[in-house]
């Protein structure tokens, strides 16, 4: 795998300012959540808005303040605490316990498969060797996946991973990874066949090709 974009950190910053409000909205439609654009975009804002339950609200405004978090520590090296750290936003006030490692079972709707309760010893030397991985594009995109099949926590996996993997986006200049709306049917199905089978060859060329998104210069 190329890297698609390649842009300066401060043009990536730029994007990442520009979409943040089209990728919290694509985050919220991806776990299901009933809300507009410009509602979401409204309660980015801190304006309360109507018909919109005070828990979709909470997810929003979680969202909004993760991203404020990576956008603020793009220095910071990219580990298992930062992860931590993303899901502790992500997750805060929704979860049975937010910015730690789960500690018990869970199960994923709709698949037969059912992760481990993670081993933080494992789970480092897994990320460790993910993190070797050359090409900035293909770890950003294979940690994004494995941490939705790992379920490192007790919710928000797939908020927490695809955020975390933004981060390794743009602190190398490589764009904006989220899942388009109308992308999210496919996406869903490719995300099911991958946590049965962990075969990243189904589904990460889609990402690459339908949720990657960049500045292209003419």
């Amino acid at each position: 795998m190329k890297n698609k974009y390649t842009l300066s950190q401060k043009e990536n910053i730029f994007l990442a300012k520009k979409v943040l409000v089209r990728a919290i909205y694509n985050s919220a439609r991806l776990e299901g959540i009933n809300v507009t654009f410009p509602q979401t975009k409204t309660i980015m804002e801190g304006v309360s808005v109507s018909n919109v339950s005070v828990d979709d609200v909470q997810t929003i405004l979680n969202l909004r303040n993760a991203w404020r978090y990576v956008l603020n520590h793009l220095k910071t090296p990219f580990d298992l605490d930062f992860a931590k750290k993303i899901n502790g936003y992500v997750s805060y006030n929704e979860s049975l316990d937010w910015g730690v490692l789960r500690y018990g079972n869970v199960g994923i709707t709709d698949v037969a498969y059912q992760p481990d309760v993670p081993d933080e010893k494992e789970v480092k030397k897994q990320l460790d060797d993910l993190l070797k991985i050359e090409n900035e594009t293909e770890r950003a995109i294979t940690y994004m996946l494995w941490g939705m099949r790992s379920q490192l926590f007790w919710d928000g996996n797939k908020r927490t991973s695809t955020i975390c993997a933004n981060k390794i986006l743009i602190e190398n200049g490589n764009g904006i990874l989220t899942v388009p709306e109308n992308q999210l049917e496919e996406f869903n199905e490719r995300l099911s066949a991958f946590y049965e089978t962990n075969d990243y060859s189904k589904i990460n060329q889609f990402l690459y090709d339908k949720c990657l998104f960049g500045i292209d210069y003419v």
